[in-house]
């Protein structure tokens, strides 16, 4: 799957930011020490930030602005990252709307001064419909759209599941997962289900801070 296949399976932008808020809690949950999934709730003032990060080279990131929505990822081992000396494949980012073309250049989600991306697909505040610019791949040519969004772009309790046990080597119990991809609020009980071992205030704790809510723990 690449970026052009990946767009029209994008979730509405609400939906995509509570999916965004319930990987980084189930994760934490998960690998309290070193989750993969963050979401800052306010990163700048009214902004929204999700990331995902595997500790092997991939990467993504989710802006949430007023503006819209700016979604990216960078795919080690894809063809896209093979360009010598780094550069975006031509198209990746054409035609970006103004109220999210900054981000790009933003130090924080830059590397060694360089915005690290292999696809890249933005939503405008009330647009229709999610957009990406006109890369062009040859036969087989990929840029890690697939393994990077494929979990979050299918939003269900078990691609969600069999991921984190894929990436944790554990089972992962499903109706706790449907539970924290519901938004239900957070219990005794789903906290115990995922990590009987984690304390419960500090998911609790979590969960508040990236506005996921709690139940009366």
């Amino acid at each position: 799957m690449n970026v052009h296949e990946l767009v029209p399976r994008l979730a509405e932008p609400d939906v995509l930011r509570a999916r965004c808020r319930a990987l980084a809690l189930l994760d934490f949950m998960l690998a309290e020490i070193a989750p993969r999934y963050d979401y800052q709730s306010n990163w700048r003032p009214g902004v929204d930030l999700a990331t995902m990060e595997d500790g092997s080279g991939d990467l993504y990131g989710i802006v949430f602005d007023p503006a819209g929505v700016l979604l990216y990822g960078f795919g080690y081992e894809s063809d896209a990252s093979r360009e010598r000396p780094r550069a975006h494949w031509p198209g990746l980012l054409d035609d970006l709307p103004p109220g999210l073309a900054h981000y790009p250049a933003d130090p924080e989600l830059q590397s060694d001064g360089f915005f690290e991306a292999t696809v890249c697909a933005w939503r405008e505040a009330g647009a229709s419909e999610w957009q990406c610019g006109p890369v062009v791949f040859a036969e087989g040519e990929s840029d890690g759209a697939g393994w990077l969004f494929g979990v979050l772009a299918d939003g269900s309790a078990e691609a969600v599941g069999r991921d984190a046990e894929d990436y944790h080597g554990r089972p992962v119990d499903r109706d706790a997962v449907a539970a924290i991809l519901a938004g239900s609020p957070l219990t005794r009980r789903v906290v115990a289900a995922l990590e009987p071992a984690l304390d419960l205030e500090a998911s609790a704790a979590r969960a508040r801070r990236i506005g996921h809510s709690v139940a009366d723990v």
